[in-house]
């Protein structure tokens, strides 16, 4: 998917939502500068090799990594990221990109948690998200499915991803992507973290149902110490400690 994230974050990015604790949850319209919020990346092999002492040390605090996508593809360079990360002091978690018209949720969601995605209370690795977003290839935008198809399948991959793993899988989404082809399903609110996606100044307005954001996507064209070229940018919404809680679900 990294051809797939990178292109399809720059034509539907609108909002997306990661909520995790109500302890962890501040107020969702809270911009890149309010004062409660962490600093943290997402990266795939588009960035190629990361110096990652440089990164914790130009202050990001958090990265979510790219495994997986469909039921095919593993990052070549999420091996190398997902544990230099993790050396240097960086909070990290894996991400899978979805292609529901290709094969089950539950499929999409045991080769995410074999290749990668499973997680660890070592105060280090989140749980891993689900990024759900407009279908980047052949198919629709909605990858096929009736709301009620796009509603079962995605349940069927954050059911399969606990029963694997015992963690709520964070959700990343935008909030015309999610209101539109879920018909906007306000159910995995609850429990799953929103990782919004809006390149913006504020959140704006999040997917229905949805209390707060727990990680904002708010720019696709960040600049980081110890990465060429772009990256995207992220706020978690609240600090470094609320972020270690969701990391060892306490």
């Amino acid at each position: 998917m990294a051809h797939t994230r990178f292109s399809v974050r720059r034509l539907f990015a609108a909002g997306l939502t990661v909520a995790a604790t109500a302890a962890a949850a501040l107020v969702a319209t809270a911009g890149p500068a309010a004062a409660a919020t962490t600093p943290g990346i997402d990266v795939s092999r588009y960035q190629g090799s990361i110096n990652w002492t440089s990164v914790r040390n130009a202050g990001i605090q958090f990265a979510f990594i790219k495994a997986t996508e469909g039921t095919s593809y593993k990052d070549p360079n999420f091996n190398s990221n997902y544990v230099n990360a993790y050396n240097a002091g960086v909070i990290r978690g894996a991400y899978h990109f979805a292609r529901p018209n290709i094969s089950a949720g539950s499929t999409q969601a045991n080769y995410l948690a074999s290749n990668g995605g499973a997680w660890s209370a070592d105060s280090r690795t989140l749980p891993a998200a689900l990024d759900i977003e407009g279908n980047p290839y052949s198919g629709g935008y909605c990858y096929g499915l009736s709301t009620t198809g796009m509603r079962n399948w995605i349940q069927d991959f954050l059911n399969t991803y606990r029963s694997r793993t015992g963690r709520y899988a964070v959700i990343y989404t935008t909030t015309s992507w999610w209101n539109q082809c879920t018909g906007s399903w306000t159910g995995p609110w609850a429990n799953h973290p929103l990782w919004l996606a809006r390149w913006a100044s504020s959140p704006g307005t999040l997917p229905a149902g949805a209390p707060v954001w727990s990680f904002w996507q708010y720019t696709s064209t960040g600049s980081v110490s110890g990465i060429s070229g772009n990256v995207d940018r992220n706020y978690w919404n609240g600090d470094r400690s609320r972020l270690i809680a969701l990391a060892n679900n306490t």
